[in-house]
């Protein structure tokens, strides 16, 4: 097992020392410092001791789309990861996350943000969320529209124990990441548009979007998270049990 640990422990720190040396790039090419962009470990499925190498690699933000995976996962690993829920969140699972989570990602209803109030105001803290945006509008994936977006916005910045940081998108699955540039691109205006208008407990500061296959494009479009799964991980393996 020790030398395939090796083995495995070394593909995994080159794979995100390359990702991280691609955001690195594509933040010089448009001027940004690479300090401006969170490299998010999306580690659905993956088993913890993948996790802990990534982790010695220099990965403190760890992305997860199941809640029951999540919870599971944060006892076994070190106290200072920043853990996400990147994942559609149902409203009976809020109560299991609320507490344990830097920030939710996939907020795409007021029904959603008002539980996520709730349980926020019962356990008494504080919960960080972005706005998920289906920009690209396709008809699987889940978001509010960019039309509705600000009304949202607005009436989820009224709950107590919740505070809006950012707009989130699931940009499509394409061959040529040049194609989402247009998707990635609009989600900022839409952040500019809604940043300018100063709503109160509303930040704009975050945009989560780019995954393996277009993260760099997202960088160079100002995306402030990246959520890259197999580029770190490699492809997903469901014969591991978990």
């Amino acid at each position: 097992m020790g030398a395939e640990q090796t083995v495995q422990s070394i593909e995994l720190t080159q794979n995100y020392n390359t990702v991280k040396e691609n955001i690195r790039k594509a933040c010089e090419k448009t001027g940004r410092s690479e300090r401006e962009v969170t490299l998010l470990a999306v580690s659905k499925t993956k088993p913890v001791d993948m996790l802990m190498d990534v982790y010695h690699a220099g990965a403190r933000d760890f992305g997860e789309n199941k809640v029951q995976e999540l919870v599971d996962k944060i006892p076994q690993l070190p106290s200072d990861i920043r853990w996400h829920l990147i994942g559609h969140l149902q409203r009976n699972k809020v109560k299991y996350i609320v507490d344990k989570v830097y920030l939710i990602h996939s907020v795409d209803s007021l029904r959603l943000a008002e539980e996520i109030s709730r349980e926020a105001v019962k356990k008494q803290v504080e919960v960080n969320i972005l706005i998920e945006v289906n920009v690209a509008q396709e008809e699987s994936k889940f978001g509010t529209t960019t039309e509705e977006t600000e009304k949202l916005v607005r009436d989820i910045s009224l709950l107590p124990g919740v505070h809006i940081k950012g707009l989130m998108t699931i940009a499509p699955f394409v061959e040529d990441p040049e194609e989402n540039r247009t998707y990635f691109r609009k989600l900022r205006q839409l952040a500019v548009d809604i940043g300018n208008k100063n709503i109160d407990n509303v930040s704009m500061s975050i945009l989560s979007m780019g995954m393996t296959g277009d993260y760099t494009v997202a960088v160079q479009e100002g995306a402030a998270i990246v959520r890259v799964g197999t580029g770190i991980f490699g492809e997903r393996d469901y014969s591991k049990t978990i």
